[in-house]
């Protein structure tokens, strides 16, 4: 999926190519975006960044991914798109994109904000597992590799029951927000043959040692990625691991 086993990971409305850029000597992937691609999410962001919050909003979505995409072209880094989509053909078409850059589609169904819920993508997706398989089957059509970013502790959701459905339905990665619960990173990892890249938390060298004892392929890296040193601590804790 991407070496060095160390990926940052998408910031809402800060993930762009030069945010990835900064961290491209210690980093192997790079999630970016979120990006909403369809009309519900995009209203969703609107209503998101009318209270404040930072998001992606071009008027092109599908041309802003693949000029980002372009600008990471030439870096040794392997760059993914978090992108929030209640529908499928939005959905294939920024795929497209993304597996003619060598890139990964990632389908979002982590956001968790109410206005992108009540829209059918992020969180929602935990719990409406035939539209999320049927997201993962668009996308994995077009030829880009597939991740999934998942969150744990949701009501009702087992990721590890989740994640083995993801498979069957074409995905190649799960991007797992561990929240609080680390260990269902070794659910998720002992549940599936999917590349396991472990997210939250990841601070100091005990943090990605854990994660990788319980089975997690790579970490990545979130709010710490606005700052290269800190990147920088996490690739050389993740050598060490593979040394």
């Amino acid at each position: 999926m991407f070496a060095p086993r160390l990926a940052i990971a998408s910031l809402s409305g800060e993930a762009d190519a030069e945010w990835a850029k900064a961290s491209v000597q210690h980093a192997g992937g790079a999630f970016l975006g979120g990006i909403a691609v369809d009309e519900p999410t995009r209203e969703a962001a609107r209503a998101m960044v009318d209270r404040d919050r930072e998001e992606f909003l071009p008027a092109d979505p599908v041309a802003w991914v693949d000029d980002q995409l372009a600008e990471l072209d030439d870096e040794f880094l392997r760059p993914a798109v978090n992108v929030r989509s209640a529908s499928l053909d939005p959905l294939r078409e920024v795929a497209g994109v993304c597996a003619d850059h060598d890139a990964v589609l990632e389908v979002n169904a982590h956001c968790r904000q109410d206005e992108m819920c009540a829209a059918g993508a992020g969180e929602s997706l935990l719990h409406d597992t035939d539209r999320l398989r049927a997201q993962v089957r668009a996308a994995s059509d077009t030829g880009a590799p597939v991740s999934v970013k998942v969150r744990a502790e949701v009501d009702g959701v087992h990721l590890q029951v989740l994640a083995q459905a993801i498979e069957r339905a074409g995905a190649d990665a799960v991007h797992v927000d561990a929240m609080d619960s680390r260990r269902v990173v070794r659910d998720v990892a002992d549940a599936t043959d999917l590349f396991v890249v472990a997210n939250n938390g990841v601070r100091t060298r005990e943090d990605v040692f854990e994660y990788f004892s319980y089975g997690a392929d790579a970490v990545s890296v979130g709010r710490p990625s606005r700052d290269p040193e800190r990147v920088r601590a996490a690739y050389a804790a993740v050598k060490e691991w593979f040394l």
